[in-house]
C-alpha cells in the first residue's frame, strides 16, 4: 500500500505538472515557448513534490524520502512516456529521444527526487531521530 500511495502521489503530481506545463506554453511572454514552458516547470515542480510528499508522509512515515522521490518520478516519467511524449512533443517534430534525452527532463527528475529527500530530511527523519532519543 505505501509503494501505491506513492505512485497515486506521483500521478497527481505528474497531472499537475503537464497542466501547468500546457498553460504556461500557452502564453506569449518569450518567443521561445518551449523554453519559457520548461522554465516554468521547473519553478512549478518544487511546491507540486513538496505538497507531495506533504500528503504521503501525513499517514507513512516509514519511507525514506529517496525512496518516495524515485517512486514518485518513475510513475511521472512512466505517464511522459505513455502520454507527454506522443500527445505534446510527437507532433511537433520531438522524440522519446530528445524528450527523455533533454538535460531539462533529467534537471527536473533530479529536482523531483531531491526535493521529497530534503522534505524528508527536515520534516520525518528529524521527528524520527526526536522520538528515538526521548526513548
Amino acid at each position: 500500500m505505501k509503494t501505491v500511495r506513492a505512485l497515486i502521489i506521483g500521478i497527481v503530481v505528474w497531472v499537475l505538472g503537464v497542466s501547468a506545463f500546457t498553460a504556461i506554453y500557452e502564453l506569449s511572454l518569450m518567443e521561445d515557448r518551449y523554453l519559457q514552458a520548461n522554465i516554468g516547470l521547473a519553478l512549478i515542480v518544487p511546491p507540486l513534490v513538496w505538497m507531495g510528499a506533504w500528503i504521503y508522509y501525513k499517514k507513512i512515515k516509514s519511507m525514506h524520502g529517496l525512496k518516495l522521490g524515485v517512486l514518485m518520478l518513475l510513475a511521472s516519467a512512466s505517464l511522459d512516456a505513455l502520454i507527454t511524449v506522443p500527445v505534446l512533443i510527437m507532433p511537433y517534430g520531438g522524440s522519446y529521444a530528445s524528450f527523455f534525452g533533454s538535460l531539462d527532463f533529467w534537471l527536473i527528475a533530479f529536482e523531483f527526487v531531491l526535493i521529497t529527500v530534503l522534505y524528508w530530511h527536515l520534516n520525518v527523519r528529524t521527528h524520527q531521530e526526536k522520538s528515538l532519543n526521548r526513548s
